[in-house]
């Protein structure tokens, strides 16, 4: 069971402190060089997992530096702005993009077409893909200064695809052994210099950058996979920006170096509508009004959570304004039916969640037995719809940025992620629309739309939106706040 925060053990805040020695020495110089401030300390949470190779889910750290860049970004709403490409048009299957002129990657050599299909090439190739190419089959070739992205179906979200970080365009250098190494490979602001295994990287300011100068001279990055080390390494000034901050050591810190960002992940109770008790639409709607999903944030996550109102949270503002009634059934009286809940302990708050749960279900009348596992031994069986209810916290856009593909992987009839087992023609068709749909607003309609026909099952319950708490030291300024977490360090940002 957590501790209160103010009872948070002497010794536990002793020893993170201990955990520290020696881990925030620079890895490079400390003195500014002429820029806005000096070198910019960073706690992350997670060390690199494959040697920080952008086909992994290390590409996240190479973008949050500033290092490595895609041929698109995303802007607040989900939409693809230039970055690496300046404009792109479709043709049936095919996109094509203009390339930036002007851009030099670390090495010095030249941003060209032929540089852009080589890493795509080598991406689309890689085995295993990176996940914004599941399922997708994308070849690239050079045209002139443009380059042309064909899909084996018409791809409404191929520079939604594009925006990736795993999807980064670096130099020939990076590609010449059987990894992909990306130190001095890259075309952002900051060029990775040095990483030391799985405890440091160092970045240094760019001048050669195609945009707008850095400010900073530099970046000193130490991984600190403890909660409770990284934010006593704020809280002792060890680090300026720290990843990840634990809920439980939130209120131990001054509130004013500490930012919530809203996360696209929702803490959601998938239903069973396959088999059991919740194969009935009325008792699917019973547990649905048994939720307190108020009391949840207020008691689990000590009020640093948002209430659901549906899948998609604040993470993506426009949702809400295009949101309308959902006609549910109605509940029913459970009268003692028993039901099982899974879920893992690979997120620490999952298992209060879920015991938080089985108490307002059985005052609602059911009865409830709780199964708790880690992950990799539940997942399987979650799936195979083994259990009656889960308690899921799921991230609600995946790399594209867009929740169509996360809805339809969750809900649809043949979706990947169907814990729920749901098999509703109407949902299937709503799902469909969304997907077809060109981007932008009417993109978004039916995205909604399609959140609407599911939520109208009750096959899922979404209970909760959650945030990651990002600490900034008093001096520094221009720190990114991302709920996408695809940037964290940028140009604009610097130590005073």
């Amino acid at each position: 069971m957590r501790l209160p925060a103010r009872l948070f053990p002497v010794a536990a805040l002793t020893a993170a402190s201990a955990l520290l020695t020696g881990c925030f020495a620079a890895t490079g110089s400390q003195d500014g060089d002429g820029g806005d401030g000096r070198r910019i300390r960073v706690a992350m949470m997670q060390p690199p997992r494959s040697g920080l190779s952008p086909l992994s889910d290390d590409a996240f750290k190479l973008s949050r530096w500033s290092t490595a860049e895609t041929l698109v970004k995303l802007d607040a709403d989900g939409d693809a702005v230039p970055a690496l490409a300046t404009k792109w048009q479709q043709s049936g299957r095919s996109w094509t993009f203009e390339i930036r002129d002007g851009v030099t990657f670390h090495d010095g050599s030249e941003l060209t077409a032929e540089a852009v299909v080589r890493s795509l090439t080598r991406a689309a190739s890689a085995a295993p893909k990176p996940r914004i190419l599941d399922g997708v089959e994308l070849t690239a070739r050079a045209r002139g200064d443009s380059v042309v992205v064909t899909t084996a179906e018409a791809d409404p979200l191929v520079p939604q695809r594009l925006s990736s970080p795993q999807l980064s365009i670096l130099a020939a250098k990076a590609y010449r052994g059987k990894t992909v190494d990306p130190v001095g490979a890259g075309t952002g602001p900051f060029e990775l210099t040095k990483v030391v295994g799985t405890s440091s990287a160092s970045l240094d300011r760019y001048d050669g950058y195609w945009g707008r100068r850095a400010k900073s001279p530099g970046i000193d990055v130490t991984f600190v996979p403890d909660g409770t080390a990284r934010a006593a390494a704020l809280r002792s000034g060890e680090a300026d920006i720290v990843e990840a901050v634990p809920v439980s050591q939130a209120a131990l810190l001054d509130q004013d170096l500490i930012t919530e960002v809203p996360m696209p992940r929702t803490n959601t109770l998938y239903l069973n509508t396959e088999k059991g008790a919740f194969r009935s639409p009325a008792l699917r709607a019973a547990a649905r009004e048994a939720i307190d999903a108020e009391s949840i944030v207020k008691g689990v996550y000590e009020g640093r959570a948002d209430v659901a109102e549906g899948l998609l949270g604040p993470a993506l503002p426009w949702a809400a304004g295009l949101r309308g009634p959902v006609e549910r059934a109605e509940a029913g009286d459970p009268n003692g039916k028993t039901v099982t809940i899974g879920t893992f302990t690979d997120r620490a708050e999952l298992p209060e969640v879920a015991a938080a749960l089985q108490q307002q279900l059985q005052k609602a009348g059911f009865r409830v037995k709780l199964e708790v596992r880690e992950y990799a031994n539940i997942e399987s069986a979650a799936l195979a719809g083994e259990f009656d209810a889960f308690v899921l916290s799921r991230a609600t856009v995946l790399d594209s940025g867009d929740p169509a593909a996360y809805l339809y992987s969750d809900f649809a009839s043949d979706g990947s992620f169907n814990i729920s087992q749901l098999a509703d023609p109407g949902v299937d068709k709503a799902l469909r629309k969304a997907g077809g749909t060109r981007t932008g607003e009417a993109r978004r309609a039916a995205v909604v739309a399609a959140e609407a026909a599911v939520l109208a099952t009750d096959a899922a319950v979404p209970m909760l939106h959650e945030r990651v708490i990002q600490g900034d030291a008093a001096g520094v300024t221009g720190a990114a706040h991302d709920p996408r977490e695809r940037e964290l360090v940028t140009a604009d940002t610097y130590v005073k």
